[in-house]
């Protein structure tokens, strides 16, 4: 791919990453100018400073500080590592229509959640945030699992672990329509809005459990995108090119597993975001992995956040589910590539 496409690409998706922020940030309750919303972004950048004099007023840097800059933060972090996990499961798994639930993560951490919120349980150390531990913890326990039914011969196969999530994902379904079945009204309300996903309510905290586990996961995705490359030919090809394929399975989907709870555990269920991202930068920039991974990345935190802006937008002053939005997009595209799958098959 020539190199100028390449600095385009890029610099695009950055602009697009600072409107998507900007646009974030000036839509609520209280409207914000988009040019006071983006100036104070790029006024806290390092040697930007000078350049954007300060037009916002006090009461509207309260707010961007306070309330909206937290949420699309969060909302950044949270779609990167979406992306960036569907990315690493469809190269592994050598499916495009892979996507980061596939392992049963969502509905191990539904159940956490489910359980947290039914019961009142807290935990001493995060009292505040007894949602994400418990999410992530059911998680965590919901990949183990899927890798200890998916092994075999201390080998993960590739269909063995697609089947494998589909069995956990229907036992912890089982479980978590049982919880919602006993919770009060009250409670099934909050379990059921939850599982739709939301960056509403969110603090600086909860972009800081994202980004430790953000900063890793793309660390070590970036790693492999020699593997992920090789892997693109099948098992057998990246062995022979000297690829240690059952360990580079291992540490990719544990990788992309631990970026899918975390994210899950701090803004609830959003599908389709791993799906249709990596997809759409496969077929715009490049399925090169040293490529795709970064591109995906950007992308992903920029079409999170506008889809929040949307959700916040359709019907104000009430709020959408940040997940409707992203499976209205996401569910038409998922059947164009079905169907795109489909006649190549034929």
């Amino acid at each position: 791919m020539k190199k100028s496409k390449l600095v385009t690409g890029l610099i695009l998706l950055s602009i697009l990453l600072v409107l998507s922020a900007g646009v974030g940030i000036s839509i609520g309750s209280s409207p914000i100018p988009l040019s006071h919303s983006i100036g104070y972004l790029l006024h806290q950048v390092p040697l930007l400073d000078s350049f954007f004099a300060p037009t916002w007023t006090d009461t509207e840097a309260t707010i961007i500080a306070r309330i909206r800059l937290p949420r699309v933060l969060l909302g950044i972090l949270v779609g990167a590592s979406l992306s960036l996990a569907g990315a690493a499961f469809q190269g592994v798994l050598r499916n495009p229509l892979a996507d980061p639930y596939i392992l049963g993560v969502s509905a191990g951490a539904s159940v956490g959640a489910a359980l947290t919120i039914t019961l009142g349980t807290s935990f001493a150390m995060w009292s505040g945030y007894s949602i994400p531990v418990a999410s992530f913890m059911g998680a965590m326990l919901s990949i183990a699992a899927v890798f200890w039914i998916g092994r075999s011969e201390r080998r993960l196969k590739t269909e063995t672990l697609i089947l494998a999530g589909v069995v956990v994902n229907a036992f912890f379904g089982a479980i978590l329509i049982f919880i919602q079945s006993m919770a009060p009204d009250s409670k099934s309300q909050q379990i059921l809005l939850w599982l739709m996903g939301s960056l509403g309510l969110r603090s600086w905290e909860h972009g800081m459990i994202v980004l430790p586990f953000f900063v890793l996961g793309f660390a070590v995705i970036w790693a492999f995108s020699r593997e992920l490359n090789t892997l693109t030919m099948g098992e057998k090809g990246a062995a022979s090119l000297g690829v240690q394929v059952e360990r580079a399975k291992w540490v990719l989907l544990v990788s992309g597993s631990l970026l899918t709870a975390v994210a899950v555990s701090s803004a609830g269920i959003i599908g389709f975001v791993g799906l249709v991202i990596p997809h759409i930068i496969r077929l715009w920039i490049s399925s090169d992995y040293r490529l795709l991974i970064p591109f995906s990345t950007l992308a992903g935190g920029t079409f999170l956040v506008l889809c929040d802006a949307v959700a916040r937008s359709v019907m104000p002053p009430l709020e959408l589910s940040i997940g409707v939005v992203t499976a209205a997009v996401g569910a038409p595209f998922f059947a164009w590539q079905l169907q795109r799958s489909r006649r190549g098959m034929s």
